[in-house]
């Protein structure tokens, strides 16, 4: 990581679940290097730590956060060492989620015989895990007199994408829920609290790489028809999604909220003619 920092979160305490994955890994950072603090919340307990070391000897400050976003006793528990280890929390972001193999829809499937448990599982983990978080770590966002919670939402919400369908309904969601609880945050607490989202483009991930690269690192047929719709033709990078959250968690968009925020190369503005 660069060494040179700024102050856009100068003293900020952020909290990041799913902060052991790719796009978790670049929001760590970035927050880091903008001057916040960082708890790095995710189940993976080895990574969780090699990351908290990592932005420790360079000059930042983290901590890691082992806790399941389904969970509330476990975040709850999260927010505890957090609030104890830096005495507040300033904001929040929703980065826990994704897909499973059994929720995944196959164009040979009958789709009158949908896995509905898995399906209720894509939810849980991409809706229910950032609800709840949310009703956590806001209490201490309140707490400590205001700050900003960022959810990430997904083209899947925006476009019906092939094969997705319980992601697409959990992310669909996710911005109705960061609408509506962004105008009840308004009505109570009026700018102090804000929420926004960020609907990031097609990124390589742990749990997209095998269904977009092939053991070659070439595209596969679908990875092909996401870059032929794709104006910018080519993937996202995660240090790509970083200015636009830092942004959304720093007093520059104090005006902002309940706001999608799209980071997607063109995708969802094509129309692939």
């Amino acid at each position: 990581m660069n060494n040179k920092k700024d102050s856009t979160l100068d003293d900020k305490v952020i909290v990041v679940t799913g902060g052991t994955g790719v796009l978790g890994d670049a929001f760590i950072k970035g927050i880091a290097k903008a001057g916040g603090k960082v708890g790095i919340l995710g189940r993976n307990e080895k990574v969780a730590r090699e990351r908290a070391d990592f932005l420790n000897k360079d000059g930042g400050s983290a901590i890691a956060l082992i806790a399941d976003v389904t969970d509330e006793h476990q975040v709850r528990k999260a927010c505890e060492k957090i609030v104890s280890e830096y005495g507040k929390v300033d904001g929040l972001v929703n980065g826990a989620g994704g897909n499973i193999p059994e929720a995944m829809i196959q164009p040979e499937q009958d789709i009158f015989q949908l896995n509905i448990e898995a399906l209720q599982k894509v939810m849980q983990l991409n809706l229910f895990g950032s609800i709840i978080p949310t009703q956590v770590f806001g209490e201490a966002i309140k707490h400590n007199g205001g700050g900003s919670i960022v959810n990430i939402s997904s083209m899947a919400s925006q476009l019906a994408i092939t094969k997705v369908l319980g992601y697409s309904l959990a992310k669909s969601a996710i911005e109705s829920y960061t609408r509506w609880f962004a105008v009840e945050l308004a009505n109570r607490y009026g700018d102090k609290i804000r929420m926004n989202a960020i609907a990031p483009g097609f990124f390589i991930t742990e749990q997209n790489k095998q269904i977009l690269l092939d053991e070659d690192g070439n595209l596969t047929t679908r990875g092909q028809l996401i870059i032929n719709k794709t104006p910018f033709n080519r993937f996202g990078e995660p240090e790509e999604l970083v200015g636009s959250l830092l942004w959304l968690l720093s007093d520059a968009s104090k005006f902002v909220t309940g706001s999608i925020t799209t980071v997607d190369g063109g995708f969802s503005i094509f129309s692939g003619v």
